[in-house]
């Protein structure tokens, strides 16, 4: 007998061991054999119905605490109602000693089973039964999965509080692992707090303990880490993460934990505009928790398929479905309630009060409206539904004043959520989450018909990030290693493109490097600070400084709109469909692109240049010529939207030969404008003149300009590496480089140029100190943005922008050879002779009218 018990408390510990390590199948399979070991007759199996058996009265103890464990295990694999008979008969074995333990097991499963208030008793009772020295670990335990409880109803200082006791237990009895476990849901409280970045940085020092003593969690990891980024509104990102984790949880069989990865698959669809598939996933999760008895899941699943119903396009619905909606959603905001999750019912009152408004009730949404609690919350979802819902239910009512109160105050607290971040993923990321927001002031803004409102909702809700001052991140071994590897291997990669071949490898290796370095960026913390928006006087009163107009473009359901802003008056114009526009721009770069540096059939030339012709003229009727009248004969400040942020607007006919800035909005320029009348710290470094490698003019073109700049610091051919070009970068007068560029639209922040031991990045530029004054990119399509939500763009121009250079001239589509030389030689004959940066564009592209460089910023 006694070789038999030793056998089964080997089995037990491995039992447990494997279930905290995440393997519950392996787990529930150890605990089995300590079972048999004690001679069981009849061993449960893994459904309700199981046998009844006796163990030997001398294994009692022993044999409660498998049974226990084993509960535990069962639970894990989606047996919870086992789990809980299982725990009846243990409850019959053990002694009084162990009771704490059948309590905090009983607490585990139900909490595992969406039954948080009575998990949460229960746990209350286990922890004042567990302070003795042979429990300490289960202590550690029950504090780590009380704090996650806390977490889950929005209550985020006892969590913090178990968490650090849970951490100086561990510490103290050598529990690498629960240590670790604590560490991560830690994050989850920064998380939930809104501190994005400490979130993801305790996530990857999870990350680190995990490998070494618990690899079986890095799924659970990665879904919390996903619900991060959601909350910075990465998407894309975050469905990538989950994409990774689904499998990991199927083949573990950790049901609940493969439902909750597919509730988030569906946020991140329906925050990445896809509702069908948000519903489709959504619907997945539902049925994966009511299968495992979780109704307090079940409930968020049916919560998020709400909003997803809500999220469809509204034409051709008819009334009764936001009514029906609207009851749906009321009665689900109950049942929340009664599940013991708050936030989410609070959520769904405010689902219920939009659908009743959008429904023609307006009474019955604010009297719904009413019993909503109006208290402090965590969460920034909630904050911004309800100033979202209490906006609607303003301007149903007329109290169109009330409704704007409410939206600016809702894109305010976006605002200083994104000043957190440090990172300028982040910060472009987060304008996903105030889409809505943003369009009801918009088209609360249209329906006044006031300019002046207009200017300020789309000022308020365009291209934010400007508005963040620039943070340098501290150095970071571990990304400068990554970085010189990325590098390397892009340089690899850019050779055997040349000779016509690949490196699959090479390629493979630079995507994980890329995803290192983004995601150590996601860790820097922002300032906390961010510039007012500007307002229509003050733009207006700097545009007649100069006699300049300004127009600004934004789409409103498919419509674009222009406000032109001059001699003191802005005027609102309706103008095309967006699409046409947008499919009209597309084609025009691909026509650019086809004629750059080819030697084509005079046939096919013919066609691509009467396309060309199409598409320009198509573009100057839909964009230009409405506005035309209101312009003047000034120079033109443009703010544009989505696709139109990569238009060669001096292209247009009515523009040829106009001094053209394109800006990323008002506020954005004026502060550039300001920034550049500025005295700087210190004198403005000599020209810097750089020819990156593959270029057969970019030698030539870079003597050609040391003419003009005798003063400047050339690097040519070896000498242009990205040391030397990054140190003579700070704080230049101008930077002209002519490199071969890439822009990378799956990737921004890698967008880069060539230069001799590899790439000059987007990534690199942000590092930057004091950025040069002007910027020249006189070779391919580096000024091309990828558009995110709300207008804020990504790409080596933006960062450029972002980082505070003035005035950036870059080209939208590929730069014919032939031309770069005697245009920017022209270029910048006249910027010495004193034109403005906008003014010596248009002057040097006279004489080569389809060359596709634009003025980005202040001009």
């Amino acid at each position: 007998m006694k070789g038999s018990l030793e056998r089964a408390r080997q089995s037990h510990a491995s039992g447990v061991q494997a279930t905290a390590a995440g393997h519950p199948t392996r787990g529930a399979r150890l605990l089995r054999t300590g079972l048999f070991a004690l001679g069981w007759a009849d061993v449960p199996a893994a459904r309700p119905g199981a046998g009844q058996w006796s163990p030997d009265p001398a294994a009692a103890g022993l044999a409660g605490r498998l049974l226990t464990s084993l509960a535990h295990a069962e639970a894990e694999l989606g047996n919870s109602r086992f789990g809980l008979r299982l725990l009846d008969e243990a409850a019959e074995l053990l002694t009084a000693d162990d009771r704490g333990v059948l309590l905090q097991q009983r607490a585990l499963i139900l909490m595992r089973a969406g039954r948080s208030a009575e998990a949460v008793a229960l746990f209350d009772r286990a922890v004042p039964l567990l302070g003795h020295g042979r429990h300490c670990e289960v202590l550690a335990r029950t504090l780590l999965n009380r704090a996650v409880l806390h977490l889950t109803a929005g209550r985020v200082g006892p969590a913090r509080e178990d968490l650090g006791h849970c951490r100086r237990l561990a510490g103290r009895h050598g529990l690498p692992l629960v240590a670790a476990k604590a560490l991560h849901n830690l994050g989850c409280c920064d998380h939930l707090a809104g501190d994005i970045p400490a979130a993801l940085s305790a996530f990857e020092l999870a990350e680190d303990a995990y490998r070494q003593w618990g690899a079986g969690f890095l799924p659970v990891l990665r879904l919390d880490r996903a619900r991060a980024l959601l909350a910075a509104g990465l998407a894309i990102e975050a469905g990538a993460e989950l994409d990774g984790v689904q499998e990991l949880f199927r083949r573990q069989r950790l049901s609940q934990d493969h439902a909750e990865a597919e509730l988030t698959r569906a946020v991140a669809a329906l925050l990445a505009g896809d509702p069908a598939a948000a519903r489709r996933w959504a619907g997945r999760a539902q049925r994966r928790f009511l299968r495992r008895g979780n109704q307090a899941w079940a409930a968020l699943a049916e919560l998020l398929r709400l909003r997803a119903a809500a999220a469809r396009p509204a034409a051709g619905a008819a009334a009764a479905r936001p009514a029906a909606r609207a009851a749906a959603a009321a009665e689900l905001a109950d049942r929340l309630v009664a599940l013991g999750l708050p936030i989410d019912a609070e959520l769904a009152g405010w689902l219920s009060v939009r659908a009743l408004v959008a429904a023609g009730r307006p009474a019955e949404a604010a009297d719904r409206a009413a019993t909503l609690p109006a208290r402090p919350t965590y969460s920034l979802e909630l904050r911004l539904v309800g100033r979202l819902g209490r906006a609607e239910l303003a301007l149903a009512g007329g109290r169109r004043s009330a409704a704007f109160t409410q939206l600016r105050a809702g894109l305010a607290t976006l605002q200083e959520h994104r000043s957190r971040f440090g990172s300028l993923d982040l910060q472009v990321g987060v304008a996903s989450l105030g889409v809505e927001l943003a369009e009801v002031g918009l088209a609360a803004a249209l329906d006044a018909g006031s300019p002046r409102l207009v200017f300020d909702w789309v000022e308020r809700a365009r291209a934010q990030a400007f508005r963040i001052r620039p943070v340098r991140p501290p150095p970071d071994p571990q990304v400068a290693e990554a970085l010189a590897e990325l590098r390397q291997l892009r340089w690899v990669s850019r050779q055997a493109e040349l000779t016509g071949g690949r490196e699959p490898a090479a390629l493979r290796r630079c995507a994980e490097l890329e995803r290192l370095i983004r995601a150590r960026s996601w860790q820097v913390r922002g300032t906390g600070r961010s510039s007012a928006v500007t307002g229509l006087r003050a733009v207006a009163t700097e545009l007649d400084q100069d006699g300049k107009a300004m127009v600004t473009y934004a789409s409103h359901r498919g419509q674009l709109i222009a406000l032109v802003v001059r001699a003191g008056q802005a005027r609102l114009f309706r103008l095309a469909g967006y699409a046409a526009v947008a499919e009209s721009t597309q084609r025009l770069l691909s026509d650019l692109d086809a004629l750059a540096g080819r030697r084509l059939p005079a046939r096919m030339e013919s066609v691509i240049m009467r396309s060309l012709a199409s598409q320009l003229d198509a573009l100057a009727r839909d964009l230009v010529a409405p506005v035309a009248a209101a312009l003047g004969d000034g120079e033109l400040v443009l703010a544009p939207t989505m696709a139109l942020a990569s238009l060669p607007w001096g292209l247009l006919p009515p523009l040829a030969g106009r001094p053209v800035s394109v800006v990323p909005s008002a506020s954005s320029w004026l502060s550039a404008r300001r920034a550049a009348r500025a005295e700087p710290a210190s004198p403005p470094g000599p020209a810097v003149l750089v020819a990156g490698p593959g270029l057969p003019n970019a030698a030539p073109e870079i003597r050609e300009l040391a003419r003009i700049y005798p003063g400047g610091r050339q690097l040519v051919g070896a000498e242009a590496t990205v040391g030397a070009v990054t140190g003579l970068l700070d704080g230049a007068s101008v930077a002209h480089l002519a490199t071969h560029g890439h822009h990378d639209r799956e990737n921004v922040l890698f967008s880069r140029l060539d230069l001799a031991d590899g790439p000059l990045m987007a990534y690199d530029v942000q590092q930057l100190a004091v950025p040069p004054r002007l910027a020249v990119l006189s070779a391919c399509d580096v000024g091309r943005s990828v558009v995110r939500p709300g207008d804020e763009l990504l790409g080596f121009t933006a960062a450029l922008l972002y980082t505070g250079t003035p005035t950036v001239i870059a080209g939208v589509s590929r730069v014919p050879d032939e031309a770069a030389v005697p245009v920017m030689t022209a270029f910048h004959r006249a910027r010495v002779a004193g034109a403005g940066p906008a003014r010596a564009l248009a002057e040097a592209t006279q004489a080569r009218p389809l060359t596709p460089f634009v003025c980005f910023g202040e001009g």
